[in-house]
């Protein structure tokens, strides 16, 4: 199987080299890198050519870099069911920057593109209905990004007096603590509850 992946990333560089920064086959995955401004030529070649043939859009997800300039690495994924091939496209964005949709070309990114702007908040221009799809309307950031707090900014709860969901800021129950996971059988200095038995039966 390697080796027909390594045949196909060659034809797809050969055949589209104003498209392919750089290709590489990982665990079994054929992996392409592509610039922005590319990626609706790009899909739209995947998708006609003979050779290639991917006629799905299986996924599309995100990675987000907060120390890289372009921050966000949106990656999408294809299968070729004539062929029995799947190819991992990936474009990298800044924070600032949009990146084209790809729902003109297969429908069933629709969703997809607007659960990657709700967690990550990466903005597909073209889209016809970007708006929130898994959190709430007036919900605050983006939860997939790293550096959105694991509390959250607010916390929701059903109101019996008002008769309605209300909104308020996260009140920990408890600080963050540092949890230390060490086990006392890989040299921690301090004994647990029922070590002493241990040292009776010696």
């Amino acid at each position: 199987m390697s080796d027909a992946l390594r045949s196909l990333g060659e034809y797809i560089a050969e055949r589209r080299p104003d498209c392919v920064t750089k290709w590489w086959i990982t665990n079994g995955d054929l992996t392409v890198e592509v610039p922005p401004a590319a990626l609706i030529g790009f899909v739209e070649f995947l998708r006609a050519d003979a050779t290639c043939q991917f006629t799905q859009n299986v996924d599309i997800t995100a990675i987000d870099y907060p120390d890289r300039e372009k921050r966000f690495c949106v990656v999408y994924h294809f299968l070729s069911m004539k062929l029995n091939q799947r190819v991992c496209v990936q474009a990298s964005v800044r924070e600032d920057e949009s990146i084209a949709s790809l729902t003109g070309i297969f429908p069933s990114a629709n969703w997809y593109e607007r659960e990657v702007f709700d967690m990550f908040g990466v903005v597909f221009s073209g889209h016809p209905d970007l708006r929130r799809i898994l959190t709430d309307y007036g919900f605050r950031g983006h939860p997939l990004r790293k550096d959105f707090p694991t509390s959250g900014y607010v916390e929701l709860r059903y109101d019996e007096e008002q008769k309605r969901v209300v909104y308020e800021p996260v009140k920990l129950v408890h600080e963050y603590r540092q949890y230390d996971y060490l086990s006392p059988w890989e040299g921690a200095k301090y004994i647990l509850p029922g070590d002493e038995k241990a040292e009776e039966a010696k």
